[in-house]
């Protein structure tokens, strides 16, 4: 009964940004920071609710230094900054599962509230065998080559939809409806926060339901960029992407770790 929370910044309730530059610029920031670590804090009470023995809090949005750590439950272990050597440090076999709070969907979706894939400035979209995938998606693949299912997703409208198509089984809690990039109807932050305690709970006693999920490998990965000079230097790295048009480099992987 070990689980993993990755928590990232884009997908909390009464979260949007501001237009072109970064959520770390925008005014709303240290709101978000506040908002994600009660998130973070209400996923990881649901998991001790429902039985958990240890729970690892992933700070994962950019330089994985965002949350108010002395706010989450003093019960959880708490894994912050950047630089390690795969998605999911820490992780192994002897996990139940892992969970995804405040994610966001895909770049190209519309509507998506701060919707990007690993990047909002490189990529217009990111394909693996020709299907187009986000951070969700990476995720769970990643843990679910460690034999760990995926169990929840709290995001908006748009990502809770993308888990489910891609993770029928996945318990899910929507924090916001998506009305353009940076515009949201939200849910009451306290209300997302009850609700997300509820639906990681309820994720744990539905564990038996939960499956790993994987790509097919190896695998063809797409990445198709906003620049034409940033995949025309993917391309002529010499690290076996290809050129597929002037925006677009694609390679073969014969495992996900092997990017991620």
């Amino acid at each position: 009964m070990k689980f993993v929370v990755a928590v990232d910044c884009e997908g909390e309730a009464c979260t949007v940004g501001i237009p072109i530059e970064g959520l770390g610029t925008s005014p709303q920031w240290e709101w978000v920071r506040k908002q994600a670590t009660r998130e973070a804090d209400a996923a990881v009470k649901g998991l001790f609710d429902a039985g958990a023995t240890q729970v690892i809090v992933w700070d994962n949005h950019y330089r994985g230094l965002n949350l108010h750590y002395d706010d989450i439950d003093e019960r959880a272990d708490l894994l912050m900054g950047a630089g390690v050597e795969h998605r999911w440090p820490t992780l192994d076999e002897s996990f139940a599962g892992v969970l995804a709070v405040g994610y966001h969907s895909m770049d190209n979706v519309k509507d998506g509230v701060l919707a990007h894939s690993f990047s909002s400035v490189d990529y217009q979209y990111i394909r693996i065998n020709g299907q187009d995938v986000g951070e969700i998606e990476i995720d769970a693949a990643m843990a679910g080559y460690m034999k760990v299912p995926l169990i929840f997703v709290s995001s908006d409208d748009k990502g809770t939809a993308e888990a489910k198509r891609f993770m029928p089984w996945v318990e899910t809690v929507t924090t916001k409806i998506g009305l353009g990039r940076n515009a949201a109807l939200s849910k009451h932050p306290k209300r997302a926060c009850a609700e997300i305690r509820q639906g990681v709970a309820k994720a744990v006693g539905r564990l038996k339901e939960m499956k790993p999920f994987h790509f097919a490998e190896p695998l063809t990965m797409e990445l198709r960029f906003k620049r034409i000079e940033t995949a025309q230097g993917t391309a002529r790295s010499k690290s076996g992407w290809e050129w597929v048009d002037a925006y677009t480099c694609r390679r073969q992987f014969d495992h996900l770790s092997d990017v991620y």
